[in-house]
């Protein structure tokens, strides 16, 4: 794996460069399309949310980068570089060229990803924070960003835990970092997608309509397609959907019980929303 440290060398300096590159671009490619052709009408509107959640995205990097400073991609440079982990102990009995460990590596992280979403679920402390994200009384690219700092650092707590168990590669890890940025944006898009399209695609990529139902207000949709990038942990986890019960257009999206948009749009209230009485 001399290689994958050698690239991945390489690349940590530009690390958060290639990653607000990407960002930048899918969110307004994901921004315009939307624009163009919405799936649905919205509740409130950009001008009121994209504020508080672009806000907030900012203050996730910023708190992410203070406390872990190069975030997931450093965590795997320095376990490769200190050969911890199962792969550099046990890769020589499976020999494999680079990119199929990279490969590995982002199907392995996607894995990691859609069980901690299943615990955020499941567990009622965590879920007071992953409620900030089906909060938003809307769904449209800006959903995608709208996490609390303190799930976002749990997260990533937990992801360097595979990654330091595992001695997944940096080049894999940043790529797995990219990918499932640029996906989750893609599938909390307020797309029109045509029906055909959506079909094919929902065989390899979590699709927005596929999304969509998990955040219905209907809690037996909302515990369900808990995929961000590949689909087919749902399939076999049996939590996947196919539609919402009413139809996509009557379906109610965000949170019983809260206020809209008091409890829903402003900063302050996302970051107070935690520690309210439920």
């Amino acid at each position: 794996m001399a290689t994958g440290w050698a690239m991945a060398a390489s690349l940590l300096p530009y690390e958060p460069w290639i990653r607000l590159g990407c960002f930048l671009a899918v969110f307004a490619l994901v921004a315009l399309a939307e624009a163009l052709a919405p799936r649905r009408p919205w509740r409130c509107g950009r001008v009121r949310r994209w504020p508080a959640n672009l806000l907030l995205v900012a203050l996730d990097t910023l708190v992410l980068r203070l406390v872990f400073p190069g975030a997931a991609v450093l965590v795997a440079a320095q376990a490769e570089a200190a050969g911890q982990g199962l792969l550099p102990r046990f890769g020589g009995l499976l020999p494999l060229p680079e990119w199929a460990w990279i490969a590995a590596t982002v199907v392995v992280l996607d894995l990691a990803i859609y069980l901690q979403h299943c615990l955020f679920h499941a567990v009622p402390l965590l879920w007071r924070l992953h409620r900030v994200h089906h909060a938003d009384p809307d769904f449209d690219v800006s959903t995608a960003l709208r996490f609390h700092p303190l799930e976002i650092l749990l997260s990533l707590a937990y992801k360097s835990l595979w990654i330091l168990a595992l001695g997944l590669p940096p080049a894999g890890v940043l790529l797995f970092e990219v990918v499932l940025n640029a996906t989750a944006m893609f599938n909390h898009g307020n797309l029109r997608l045509p029906p055909r399209w959506d079909a094919v695609l929902r065989l390899f990529i979590v699709t927005p309509d596929q999304h969509r139902v998990h955040h219905s207000v209907r809690a037996e949709e909302t515990n369900s397609n808990y995929g961000f990038n590949l689909p087919w942990w749902d399939r076999l986890g049996g939590t996947y959907r196919a539609a919402p019960q009413g139809g996509h257009q009557a379906m109610a999206v965000g949170q019983a019980g809260l206020r809209v948009p008091e409890d829903c749009v402003p900063l302050a209230a996302l970051l107070l929303l935690p520690f309210r009485r439920q």
